[in-house]
């Protein structure tokens, strides 16, 4: 079965910087979209970006110029570094398969994600 653990949370100052990973079990898609997504107490989750195959990536604009994902699929991990970060980017971050990449109306299947790290900002 698909097994996502993300790490690498914790609690930062406005402007800092962090950089989440994904450890993927179980799930053989991994070489062509992957994705983050988040979720704030109280809101909606939401779709971080995604990164394809070819190492691609699209992105939601709240977080355009500021996050960054990559992975390695030999090591079957999913990163996410996360610059000049903003009180707004608290919540809980997941990873997950990526779909309908490749152009704008990609998203982050969110029946999928691990226990989610935490990620605080203030």
């Amino acid at each position: 079965h698909v097994q996502l653990v993300e790490s690498g949370g914790g609690s930062v100052e406005a402007g800092g910087s962090l950089t989440l990973s994904c450890e993927i079990s179980g799930y053989t898609m991994i070489r062509y979209c992957m994705g983050w997504f988040r979720q704030a107490p109280g809101k909606e989750r939401e779709g971080v970006g995604v990164i394809e195959g070819d190492g691609s990536t699209s992105y939601t604009d709240s977080v355009k110029g500021r996050f960054t994902i990559s992975k390695d699929d030999a090591k079957r991990t999913l990163s996410l570094q996360m610059d000049n970060l903003k009180p707004e980017d608290t919540g809980t971050y997941y990873c997950a398969p990526g779909r309908a990449c490749g152009g704008s109306l990609w998203y982050v299947d969110f029946d999928y994600g691990g226990q989610g790290t935490q990620v605080t900002v203030s």
